[in-house]
């Protein structure tokens, strides 16, 4: 009857040393595979910082024409509808601000909804001629 114990117990202890001998192998698997994936992500890293510069200048050209484009077309909207907060310019015109038409002093944007039409007379001159009027391109 001792020798099946005997067996048995060599048995166990193989059982367990195999088993140990798996988990040592699959511990430098799992590091190697931890190193592999820590140079791969350096690599990366250092790939994508050397390239920085360069893909931030090929967005810039890309988008800055755009942007460009946009920004002067801003001036062509029609000023309903706007947000008051951000000013915005209003032209004189025989209808308001006649005596402002063509006055180099004509300021002519609005903040927060309220117009500025010029330093002499901020509310705009409530006559049909302005004695501060004088020809010329404004200073804006």
């Amino acid at each position: 009857m001792e020798n099946w114990q005997k067996d048995f117990w060599e048995m166990v202890q193989t059982l367990t040393d195999e088993t140990e001998r798996f988990f040592v192998g699959m511990t430098e698997m799992v590091d190697t595979f931890f190193d592999f994936t820590e140079e791969v992500s350096e690599q990366v890293q250092d790939a994508l910082y050397a390239n920085v510069a360069e893909v931030d200048q090929y967005l810039q050209d890309i988008t800055e024409p755009l942007l460009n484009e946009v920004y002067w077309e801003l001036d062509d909207l029609p000023v309903d509808g706007l947000d008051p907060a951000f000013p915005y310019s209003v032209d004189a015109t025989s209808e308001k601000n006649p005596a402002c038409v063509g006055c180099k002093h004509y300021h002519g944007y609005a903040y927060g909804g309220n117009l500025l039409v010029c330093g002499m007379h901020p509310t705009g001159c409530e006559d049909a001629t302005c004695p501060d009027w004088q020809a010329g391109e404004s200073y804006e």
